[in-house]
């Protein structure tokens, strides 16, 4: 087997096997192309689309809860069948299809005033929140009107078409109308996008384990060397990509996030070779053989790939048809599932160890419901409502999406040594302390920005210091539940389902996201234009919101700080 190759006949590059550059760089590319068309994902729909925030938050919430569900599915079938190489190509292709399909934004929504019977088309003047003019169009003319509140509408040179100065809300009423073909182009694209990542991201993992044979010393730094790509992959797009995408076009973002992953897939098809047989099909055989007539094994595992295309579609398209119990009753069945393997699959510390790694499956919900408003609501929150003036220039919003990489490039290696000198005194806590303490941080992170919108007044712009400071305390919240917990699963789980309960771990992760959107739905303000009608009125429905899952989430991370020896007993060390 390829897997036993010895250091010493493998190709090398400082010190590691050459292959890890080649996923180094696969995955750079990856990541580039996924957080930068995250970062503008929300500012897409809301301002483009005019979507209204709640169905945007939702249907963002949607779409990267499917990110990960479809992981599991994707990682099944590259481990049975096609194989971690064949997976990580076929899922690249799907990835820039995707994320060209993005580019293609036609000319937007239209948001559409009746007033005194006449119709009256209200648009941005740009994107972002730098966008603070509503632009009033008709007739081939335009001038400039802006919300007052909630109660009216002033208009700039009203006499250009004979509208009244000021404007009673209640007075007129809007429309959206709606670019069908490219709306749908987005939905495909996002399930593309969705498709793509399912093929990928277990898929390019696994390879990066096998350039190691067991007990290698080097495993654990080529792992953080790879990990260290994904960051800088996360922290470049979220810079290039959502200032592009801001300043000079929704396309130009977009396609981008397209370049950066068409650039990994050249990698990895190019350099291939380097990987020396890692990452092929456990049985080239099986694969080849006939199952549908003409159609073979490996060719019912890309068209399974088109399965995943259709079905993504249907779900983020009808997103806000799905509540929380529809997704909340997926996750009792799949626990009780769990839990009678526990019981009757396991005995003893095996049993134990398996319901201690499901607590830690349980326990990462409240930690990335909150920490996954990033993308959603806290990226529309810094845009609206945050004085993002930094060193004399107005930075765009989806900037501060690369903080979260940017703080974990600097600190994982600084918590990393802290474990060691930890443990070498016999003071590093266990996993469970770590991730009542992890989520402690998600709620003390909201709590933090909710205090810095009070010092600001009710009307005030939030000082941008405390969106770093946010993305700081989440990011070293991150460090303490996700790491860990993807190392105690692994370690807790018996060997012969560890696949499972890692795909339990990319489930429940799946289905925190669409958590994190229900909850980012609840912040939505009325727009017109994808302008906020009434900044006082939002700017409060942030406060109650960010306060509420800030306690809620702290009061959990005290009761898993007390059930935290429990859980340390149930491990039997293996933690």
């Amino acid at each position: 087997m390829s897997d036993t190759l010895s250091p010493g006949t493998q190709h090398t590059l400082f010190g590691h096997p050459r292959g890890l550059v080649v996923l180094f760089f696969t995955e750079m590319w990856e990541r580039f192309s996924y957080y930068g068309m995250r970062a503008l994902l929300i500012f897409y729909l809301t301002q483009h689309f005019l979507f209204t925030d709640e169905r945007s938050t939702v249907l963002y919430g949607a779409y990267t809860a499917l990110v990960f569900v479809m992981t599991i599915i994707g990682g099944m079938l590259a481990d049975r069948y096609l194989g971690p190489r064949k997976a990580i190509t076929f899922g690249a292709i799907l990835l820039v299809l995707g994320h060209f399909g993005m580019a293609f934004e036609g000319s937007g929504s239209r948001q559409v005033m009746m007033f005194n019977g006449e119709e009256y088309q209200l648009t941005l003047d740009g994107r972002g929140g730098d966008a603070r003019q509503i632009v009033v169009s008709a007739q081939g003319r335009s001038f400039i009107g802006f919300n007052e509140g909630a109660t009216s509408m002033l208009i700039d040179s009203p006499e250009a078409v004979g509208l009244p100065a000021q404007i009673a809300t209640n007075a007129y009423t809007v429309h959206v109308e709606t670019q069908t073909l490219y709306l749908n182009v987005m939905y495909l694209s996002l399930a593309l996008i969705i498709a793509g990542v399912g093929y990928i991201k277990a898929s390019i993992s696994t390879i990066v384990g096998d350039l190691y044979g067991f007990g290698d010393a080097r495993r654990d730094s080529g792992f953080t060397i790879f990990y260290m790509g994904i960051n800088v992959g996360a922290f470049l797009s979220s810079i290039l990509c959502g200032w592009l995408g801001i300043a000079y076009g929704w396309k130009y973002g977009f396609g981008l996030a397209g370049v950066g992953m068409l650039s990994g897939l050249f990698i990895f098809v190019r350099y291939q070779h380097w990987l020396e047989g890692r990452g092929e099909p456990p049985s080239a055989e099986k694969l080849q053989q006939k199952v549908l007539g003409p159609l073979s094994v490996e060719h019912l595992c890309y068209l399974t790939g088109l399965g995943i295309i259709a079905v993504s579609m249907l779900l983020v398209i009808n997103a806000h048809v799905i509540d929380e119990n529809h997704v909340g009753l997926l996750g009792l069945i799949i626990l009780v599932l769990l839990i009678g393997y526990a019981f009757v699959g396991c005995q003893g510390q095996e049993r134990d160890r398996m319901l201690a790694a499901l607590y830690f499956i349980l326990a990462q919900i409240p930690f990335w419901a909150l920490f996954e408003q990033a993308g959603s609501s806290l990226n529309l929150f810094t845009d609206r409502l945050v004085d993002r003036t930094m060193l004399g220039m107005s930075v765009p919003a989806p900037v501060f999406q690369s903080l979260n990489a940017g703080f974990i490039v600097m600190f994982a290696p600084i918590l990393a040594w802290l474990w060691v000198v930890l443990a070498r005194r016999n003071l590093n806590p266990s996993t469970a302390v770590k991730f009542a303490i992890g989520v402690f941080l998600a709620g003390l992170g909201f709590l933090a920005l909710v205090a810095g919108m009070s010092v600001s007044g009710e009307a005030g712009m939030t000082a941008v210091y405390f969106i770093l400071l946010i993305y700081w305390i989440h990011t070293i919240g991150e460090l303490l539940v996700s790491p860990v917990g993807l190392s105690a699963v692994t370690k807790l789980a018996p060997a012969r389902a560890v696949g499972m309960t890692m795909g339990a771990w990319f489930l429940y992760s799946g289905l925190s996201n669409y958590l994190a959107g229900i909850i980012a739905s609840a912040t939505g303000a009325e727009t017109i234009g994808g302008q906020l009608t009434d900044t006082v009125a939002a700017k409060a429905s942030y406060a109650a919101v960010y306060t509420d899952v800030g306690y809620i989430a702290m009061a959990i991370a005290v009761v898993m700080l007390l059930i935290a020896p429990v859980i340390t007993r149930m491990a039997h060390g293996a933690d």
